[in-house]
Order: C-alpha cells, then sequence, then structure tokens
C-alpha cells in the first residue's frame, strides 16, 4: 500500500475512534486511566499519527463499548470498496499482522490474521457475535465453558463472542484465517453461546 493510502486510513481509524468517544462523553484521560495507555499515545492514535496495534485497538474498543473490528469500520463509509488487494488497513498482531478487509457500515466485519501466537494470550470478550475461518494451516480455538477445538483448511467455528474466547496456531507454517464479526450498528441480538463447527466435505 502506498504510504499516502496508508496515511489516509489512519487518520480515518482515529476520526472513527476520537467521534466514538467524543459521543459517549469520555476525555482521553478516561481512556487512559481505563486502559493503562497513556494519553499522548491515544492522542497520536486519533490524530493518525500511530498505528495501534490489535491488542491496543481492543483495549480501546472495550472502553468505547465496541470490538476492534467495528472501530475500523467507524472510520470510513464505503458502499463500493473494490477489489481489496494491499488496501485494506493493517495492524500488528502477535507475531504477524492483521488485515481489515471491509471499512464502512456493514453488516459483517472480515480480518484475515496470517499468522497466530503459539500459545494462548488473554481471552477476548465482546458484544459481537463472530466465526473464524481457516483458509490454510491449523489453530485451536478456546471457548470458555465449551471447550478447545482444533480446526484446519476448510474448517470453522461460530460463537456468541459474550463468551471468553481465544486462539492459537498449531502448525509452524503459514496460516491464513479470517476471523468474522457481526458490526454492532447492524444488529443489537445475540444468538445462542454454543459453539458451532463446520467442515469441509469430504
Amino acid at each position: 500500500m502506498d504510504q499516502g493510502r496508508s496515511d489516509r486510513m489512519l487518520g480515518a481509524l482515529g476520526a472513527g475512534i476520537r467521534e466514538r468517544r467524543q459521543s459517549l462523553g469520555l476525555t482521553l484521560k478516561d481512556v487512559e486511566g481505563a486502559t493503562g495507555l497513556s494519553h499522548p499515545f491515544l492522542s497520536k492514535i486519533e490524530r493518525g499519527l500511530s498505528r495501534p496495534s490489535m491488542r491496543t485497538l481492543t483495549l480501546i474498543a472495550d472502553v468505547l463499548g465496541t470490538t476492534a473490528h467495528a472501530l475500523v469500520a467507524l472510520g470510513s463509509a464505503e458502499d463500493f470498496g473494490g477489489v481489496q488487494r494491499r488496501s485494506a488497513l493493517e495492524v500488528e498482531h502477535s507475531t504477524g499482522m492483521a488485515r481489515f478487509l471491509v471499512r464502512g457500515a456493514w453488516p459483517f466485519l472480515p480480518v484475515e490474521y496470517r499468522s497466530g501466537p503459539s500459545e494462548f494470550e488473554e481471552y477476548y470478550t465482546h458484544a459481537a457475535r463472530e466465526m473464524i475461518y481457516v483458509a490454510s494451516g491449523r489453530c485451536e480455538m478456546e471457548v470458555e465453558g465449551h471447550g478447545t477445538f482444533k480446526l484446519g483448511a476448510g474448517e470453522s467455528l461460530f460463537y456468541g463472542g459474550h463468551v471468553k474466547h481465544r486462539w492459537r496456531q498449531l502448525n509452524k507454517g503459514s496460516l491464513r484465517v479470517l476471523l468474522i464479526q457481526e458490526s454492532l450498528e447492524a444488529t443489537a441480538t445475540l444468538g445462542p453461546d454454543q459453539p458451532e463447527r463446520s467442515r469441509p466435505p469430504r
């Protein structure tokens, strides 16, 4: 992606975060106190001068009552995105990168992960329903109260995001995973907590 487009996308992300924060009547100091992230760092993110990691976006999103996926979508409104090659926003995630594939007010918010942590990290929880689809490689998803699920290429799992969940990479080679959330702005309903798994036909 060219630097100019990258800067514009970071600017849009920062503007979306700032607008969401202000609509909730929160100050940067409020977000600092809730997340442990410094006031100057948060200010740079909102001004599009710093690229946050996925974990940082998640911390901010928790305070703002949304998700990292939705924060990125808030930064723009596109009715037609065209073919997505290298034009999507990328942020650091564990040992690799996460690529946001949709911007604007869409009911689905997919993010592509090209690698994952080798060990389980902190749990994620949020109000949006979610599914994980493995395009290549192998990973393991842990959903609290339901156990762990080993997933290979072509397999998927969906679950209520308000149930604690986390995942890790099992193979040592390449991994491509799609993590797809529903948009909180598109629907306020939650489905059943019970995870359901889909496998490709044999």
